[in-house]
């Protein structure tokens, strides 16, 4: 009993800080608690039936499963690409190394109000390069415009957290064995051929934890939207968070708000689950 009565002071925490929380939102998403209206009934599964018709609900839920996909889509091809650069030997490999993290390390907030600045409709760097380059002829109003808003925070978002993919992946790249490498090129395979029979299949479970997680961190995306549209203009920028934050702390619809939150966690359990199912079957078969 002495190593369970050790690490019973951990479970402890853990439970009121993680799996209480859980427990408590679970059965609220099954309640019409409100501190408007003063209700807290139970009422089963009606915030659900209500959450099946919403149209706010979908619309953030699509957006943010778009969000999820292109951005982690984009920041694997781009960390995967900076991290066989930085693999390779050349001057002041280290310094490179360390200033590709910058973009990562620096707070979201401040990253959020930066591009907010260079992508601003009037007086944004962006629109005055792309001016000045001939490109565009009119300001283009990057974070007010339907179309555009999306993207724009998307790319913000590329910006940002491509170097930690990257970094991911370098990891990766460093437990290939130098042998198998050496071996490829002796028999006259070219830096393609290298890359695409013997580095991709040997990183490719690497490739799969890092997606994995950038795509269950990426799914919670809150505060570049918030910063940056809020999640306007006209909801064309609601994420899942950013809906569930306005249901819960402006309209104090704890009961709404926990089902939102349950169905997040549904989802990206979903997520989960396919990425390892697939983790699974190429490690299988590897063997």
């Amino acid at each position: 009993m002495t190593p369970w009565l050790l690490l019973l002071p951990a479970f402890l925490s853990l439970a009121s800080v993680s799996v209480y929380p859980i427990l408590k939102g679970l059965w609220l998403s099954f309640t019409n608690t409100s501190l408007v209206t003063q209700e807290h009934d139970f009422i089963g599964f009606g915030n659900y039936r209500l959450l099946w018709v919403d149209d706010l609900f979908w619309n953030a839920w699509w957006h943010t499963i778009t969000f999820t996909a292109v951005s982690t889509l984009a920041e694997t091809l781009l960390g995967l690409a900076i991290a066989l650069l930085l693999f390779e030997h050349f001057a002041f490999r280290g310094v490179v190394r360390a200033a590709m993290l910058v973009p990562w390390a620096m707070p979201t907030v401040v990253t959020s109000k930066m591009f907010g600045w260079l992508f601003d409709g009037q007086h944004g760097l962006i629109n005055y390069l792309l001016k000045s380059a001939g490109i565009i002829k009119d300001n283009v109003n990057w974070l007010g415009s339907v179309d555009n808003a999306l993207w724009t925070i998307i790319f913000a978002d590329v910006w940002k957290t491509t170097p930690f993919m990257a970094l991911l992946l370098l990891a990766g790249l460093h437990t290939i064995p130098k042998s198998l490498i050496e071996a490829a090129r002796m028999d006259g395979a070219r830096s393609l051929a290298t890359f695409w029979y013997v580095r991709l299949p040997m990183l490719l479970p690497t490739l799969l934890i890092a997606g994995l997680f950038r795509a269950l961190d990426a799914f919670r995306v809150f505060d570049l939207v918030y910063v940056l549209t809020g999640g306007g203009p006209a909801d064309s920028t609601e994420t899942l968070s950013t809906l569930n934050y306005k249901t819960l702390f402006s309209t104090l619809q704890f009961g709404y708000g926990s089902a939102i939150s349950t169905a997040m966690f549904m989802t990206e359990a979903l997520i989960a689950l396919g990425f390892c199912i697939f983790l699974y079957e190429r490690l299988r078969r590897q063997k």
